[in-house]
Parts: C-alpha cells; structure tokens; sequence
C-alpha cells in the first residue's frame, strides 16, 4: 500500500450526539479520518471512547434519538446526504461489516447457507444455483472445512471462532471493497484470534479489500494494521503509522495505553494502569480532554485546547508536550 492509493472512504469533522438536553451525551466530537485502497486501518481506545459509534453512523446505523453532522465521503459520494435506501444498498455490496458478537448477529433460526444466500440474493443478480456455488466457495475461502454439510448447519452448531468466519463471509459474498470490523476477536481465544486476524489479512491481499478495524487491542492493531487512530472520549487523538507510533507515541494517552501492556519473560515491572476513568459523554471544558488523567499534564493543558495537529508526515497529534514525551517502555 502506497501513499498513491486511492482514497475510498473519507471522515471530515463528524460529529454524534446520542439523546437530548442534560440526559444526551456527544458520543463522538470532531472525528477525521480516511481510509486507503488496500490498507488496514485500526481505529483504537478504551471502551466507551467512541470507536463502535462512528462504524455504525458510517454505514447509517444507530439510534433514532440522534444527531449527525459532518461529512462522511465514500468514493466521492456523500453518505450523509443519501437516502436510506441508498445506503441500504450500499451496506453489503460495496460496505461490508463484521459485528462484534457473532451469535446475536446471525439468524438462530436460519442455516448460515441460507443466511450467505440473503445477501447474494440482495446485492447481485445471480441465479440460484450460481448462489449455491457461491456459499460453499465463501465457506470454503474463510476457512470452513466439508462446506456442503457446513452450509446446512444452524449457527448454535459453529463454535465462536467458526461463527465469526462465517459473518466474514456473510461480509464478503457481494466482494466489498471496504470491510468494517468491530471487535471481530472479542472473546476469543488467543489461537482462534491469531486465526482470524491472519484470515482478514490474507482475504485482503488476495481481494485488493481495505479494512476497518476497531479493537481496545494493542497487540492486534501491531500484528495486522498499516495505520492507526487513537479514540479518546469520542476524539481522534494521535494517528498515524502503526511502526512509527508504536516506536515513538507523541500523545499522553497513546503513550499510557503502550505502557499498560504487561510486559513478557521474567520481567518484575509493575503493571502501569492509566488513573481515573473515561469521563462520560465529551467533556467540552476547555484544554485537553485527558489532562485530567494524565501524569504529564501541566497548567497549559487544562486551559488551552489541543486540536489534532500533523507534526511528521502522515503523523498527527492532539498533544501540547508531544515534543518532549518519553519513550514507551522497552518490552522485556
């Protein structure tokens, strides 16, 4: 991936507010980002930080009581401003996405060949027998063994690794071009994990397809993505190249987050945690929105705001210190 790669998707200063009045809460505030042909992108944070909000108002997603604004761009056309049934028929077809948790999002009641079948039925035009064909090929490409018999099973009878290989290829059947990935790992095991992982970056190679991929996990985001966005509280952070980040972190909270990681071998070092908690909502006081939980926050931090800014090439932060912030501690 080159930084000559066409740009597919396109965030400009979105925006959620979920509810109303004292009750409503700015879920994400002033979020940019975009999305390369070919590369994996990983949108990072704690939970709460807004990650799942925003791949869920790009596919037009989410609750009613809500309030968008920005810009959300894909392919040049502006999503925000397309009608339902638009965007409905871009979500499969050209958007695909992978759910958190794969046995709330499957049909219990339906076979998974039934439920790869929808989708076909929905975004192509193929014919009956082509789309049988096609079920056992986007069984058999995600990995799933003896998939004629596979194709006649119900979810409950996959185990949770197998569930998430066949939301993927729920994703694939229409050949998106760009696949939304919320926490596709979550409450796996480390092997199953390392499976799926391995399996989206080798569809991507083999499909030219780029990828969103949201996680809480470092260690993810190291094995399989090109960039990554820091959350923090509904904002966009730091962002940039994953090497480059992970070797020299120029935001407070990105640094904390590297920090936390236990370290492996024989190593003594107390586990670092990062004080205090998420604040709810977006805290719209003026200064930087983690200077309350930081260790390296001074009195500019709290009183002057912090928008994101590039300092290298491809690389921007929301720090006032990011200059002179230490190195993340070496892994044993």
């Amino acid at each position: 991936m080159t930084d000559t790669a066409q740009t597919l998707l396109t965030v400009e200063d979105l925006s959620v507010r979920i509810g109303q009045g004292a009750t409503g809460i700015v879920a994400v505030d002033g979020v940019s980002f975009d999305v390369r042909q070919g590369e994996v992108l990983g949108i990072v944070g704690e939970s709460g930080s807004g990650k799942s909000v925003t791949l869920r108002t790009i596919l037009g997603l989410g609750d009613r009581n809500r309030k968008v604004s920005g810009a959300i761009h894909w392919q040049g056309s502006d999503l925000l401003g397309m009608s339902k049934r638009h965007v409905r028929a871009l979500r499969g077809r050209e958007i695909g996405v992978v759910f958190q948790d794969a046995m709330t999002a499957l049909n219990p009641v339906a076979t998974v060949g039934a439920q790869i079948q929808d989708t076909l039925k929905r975004h192509t035009q193929m014919t009956a027998s082509a789309r049988r064909e096609r079920v056992l090929e986007l069984l058999r490409l995600v990995g799933i063994a003896d998939a004629e018999a596979r194709a006649n099973d119900y979810p409950h009878q996959f185990s949770g690794g197998m569930r998430q290989r066949v939301m993927i290829a729920i994703a694939l059947a229409a050949e998106p071009k760009l696949l939304l990935a919320d926490e596709p790992t979550t409450a796996l095991d480390v092997t199953v994990q390392d499976q799926i992982l391995r399996l989206l970056l080798r569809l991507r190679d083999e499909l030219g397809m780029s990828v969103v991929l949201v996680t809480h996990d470092l260690g993810v985001v190291a094995e399989t993505c090109d960039r990554v966005a820091v959350m923090y509280a509904g904002r966009i952070v730091e962002c940039g190249p994953v090497d480059e980040i992970f070797r020299r972190p120029r935001h407070a909270y990105t640094l904390a987050l590297l920090n936390s990681i236990p370290a492996g071998g024989r190593s003594a070092r107390k586990l670092n945690s990062i004080a205090g908690m998420l604040p709810k909502g977006v805290n719209r006081a003026p200064g930087c929105i983690f200077a309350p939980r930081c260790s390296h926050a001074t009195a500019m931090c709290h009183s002057l705001s912090t928008p994101l800014v590039a300092i290298d090439d491809g690389h921007k932060t929301a720090c006032l210190h990011h200059s002179v912030l230490p190195m993340p501690h070496a892994p044993s």
